[in-house]
């Protein structure tokens, strides 16, 4: 695993990685080290994205030297998913009657009932979020397809589209454009700004969808 450190700003530190997976395997090792107290006192958060990570620290507390010396010394292995293992995952209804479906699934060469059992067989994490407030890139070890974009763009996704593109899944949290490709609907509150926290889905947590009658 290569890594690449940038200081951003004199409270952060970027951590490049060269693939999602590696992302994924350093932000679970940096998570278990805090957890485990084995981590320096001063960081603030972990930020993960699709070829980074940003570490935000209190410069009152720890310099950013050291907080470069304890990322650089934390070993991590690519492919691992152990963010989030002792936590029960979050269970999302989604009625299969995206506008997308049908489609998707001839693009995949698979039938609509195959498609979607194998996304709810599927147990995802979410790697990390983005796009907008409450927005998770899904990935999972059970999920083989690559799914194209939409050539042209949605001007607008409903809130709580459940959707897929590339090797992602997500679910939008509110009206936006979009061009992923539409598989279902869920009533789930992916963003409420007055709840604790706001965000239904954090880096590192396990997802499951439910299949439920359209109603």
């Amino acid at each position: 695993m290569s890594r690449r450190l940038l200081p951003s700003g004199d409270a952060a530190l970027l951590v490049e990685c060269d693939s999602l997976d590696e992302v994924l395997a350093l932000h679970d090792a940096l998570e278990a080290a805090l957890r485990q107290a084995q981590g320096p006192e001063g960081i603030v958060e972990l930020v993960p994205a699709a070829r980074t990570i940003l570490v935000a620290i209190d410069p009152a507390v720890i310099p950013l030297e050291s907080a470069a010396t304890w990322v650089r010394r934390i070993p991590a292995e690519a492919g691992s998913r152990t963010a989030g293992a002792n936590a029960a995952p979050v269970t999302i209804p989604v009625a299969y009657d995206g506008d997308d479906l049908a489609a998707t699934a001839a693009l995949l060469a698979i039938s609509t009932e195959a498609l979607v059992a194998r996304h709810v067989e599927a147990e995802w994490r979410v790697a990390f979020v983005g796009f907008a407030p409450g927005f998770g890139y899904l990935v999972s070890d059970d999920w083989p397809f690559e799914v194209p974009r939409l050539g042209a763009p949605r001007t607008r996704v409903p809130p709580g589209a459940v959707a897929l593109a590339g090797a992602f899944g997500g679910v939008y949290p509110r009206p936006s454009p979009g061009g992923w490709r539409l598989i279902g609907r869920t009533s789930a509150d992916l963003w409420n700004p007055e709840a604790d926290p706001p965000a239904l889905l954090a880096p590192g947590r396990r997802v499951r969808f439910e299949a439920v009658d359209a109603g």
